[in-house]
């Protein structure tokens, strides 16, 4: 099994970056953030044949997708939108025992306190599933680096958006439901172990960035986690890949 997350910025601009992405690594689930597009947007070339798909569109703005194998998973799934869903940016995969989230998480810039319910309203979805049974997989970019080792020396702003304590408060309480941070689960000790880079002065060719993009996993999903990388090489995106295989 092969679990994929990125945040494209951009569905259209990243079209053919995706197109060849996915026929490179043929991930049995593929979850997809900031699509900002409508769905009459979103390029052929990425509605795949191959996969079941669903596109949760916002125009010009947000926007996920989750999309499973066919070969993997002969019918489709029942897709749903938790009621804390605004702005088109969550949708989960029921799988049976499993439940698979795509979930683009505010920024928290222009809106700190909704970002901060967003949350607080996540985790009590994650601890309601949880307490019923169901293994859980929350892939996507959570706009959080959820230690100070998940940031650059160069980058770490005490009171920065996306470093506060509250925020990193937030994250370890998701975690208590019982899911495990594969990323940094498979690599304890890497410090250079990034997913988002600012566009300017080549911070990403010089890997000052945050690590903001997880796979979350409950323990029936981690049992089986093999490996769990950053593919920084790929794409255009500000965001990079992060890929699971069990």
């Amino acid at each position: 099994m092969k679990v994929a997350t990125w945040n494209v910025n951009g569905i259209r601009a990243r079209a053919a970056q995706v197109q060849e992405w996915l026929e490179r690594e043929r991930p049995d689930v593929v979850c997809l953030q900031e699509l900002k597009a409508e769905l009459s947007q979103v390029p052929e070339v990425v509605q795949r044949q191959d996969y079941h798909a669903f596109w949760h569109c916002c125009k010009g703005y947000s926007g996920v997708s989750v999309q499973l194998r066919t070969a993997t998973f002969a019918e489709p799934p029942v897709y749903a939108h938790p009621p804390f869903d605004f702005e088109s940016r969550v949708v989960t995969a029921d799988l049976g025992q499993l439940v698979v989230a795509s979930i683009y998480v505010p920024n928290g810039g222009k809106d700190y306190p909704g970002k901060i319910a967003f949350l607080h309203r996540l985790i009590e979805w994650a601890r309601e599933l949880r307490g019923g049974g169901r293994e859980l997989l929350i892939c996507g970019d959570l706009n959080v680096a959820r230690s100070e080792m998940d940031v650059h020396p160069k980058e770490r702003k005490p009171m920065a958006v996306g470093q506060r304590p509250e925020e990193r408060a937030l994250i370890e309480q998701l975690l208590t439901t019982g899911l495990t941070d594969i990323g940094r689960a498979m690599d304890p000790d890497n410090a250079g172990l990034f997913t988002w880079w600012a566009p300017w002065r080549n911070l990403r060719e010089r890997n000052i960035g945050w690590r903001l993009d997880y796979l979350l996993a409950s323990p029936g999903v981690f049992a089986r986690a093999r490996s769990c990388v950053v593919q920084a090489d790929v794409g255009t995106s500000d965001h990079a890949p992060v890929v699971m295989t069990g």
